[in-house]
């Protein structure tokens, strides 16, 4: 029964971060990769800091050559936690909030 649950769980997580436009899983790792400028970038990673914080994940962001790199993973865990799809999902949001202030 418990491996039952567990496999439904991570269908569950796999279907949401599926929602998720340009996010990709790998391995023990989920990643997506942004175009922003340089004043969008620590908007996001600012915003970003706070959600993160509360949900206990750690992101490793990183810039280079006008993109905003994103990777996130829960060391020790080999399928998806709630916590990173979350996260992901809420970059998402400040992401699109920081792109339509932009326009």
């Amino acid at each position: 029964m418990r491996a039952r649950r567990s496999a439904q769980h991570r269908d569950y997580l796999s279907d949401a971060l599926d929602l998720l436009q340009g996010w990709t899983h790998d391995g023990e790792e989920i990643r997506r990769t942004l175009h922003l400028d340089d004043s969008q970038h620590a908007a996001l990673t600012e915003r970003m800091k706070i959600v993160a914080d509360a949900l206990q994940v750690r992101p490793d962001v990183r810039r280079l050559d006008g993109r905003t790199q994103i990777r996130l993973r829960v060391p020790g865990m080999t399928d998806l936690s709630p916590g990173e799809v979350t996260l992901a999902a809420r970059i998402e949001d400040l992401y699109r909030t920081i792109i339509a202030g932009a326009a």
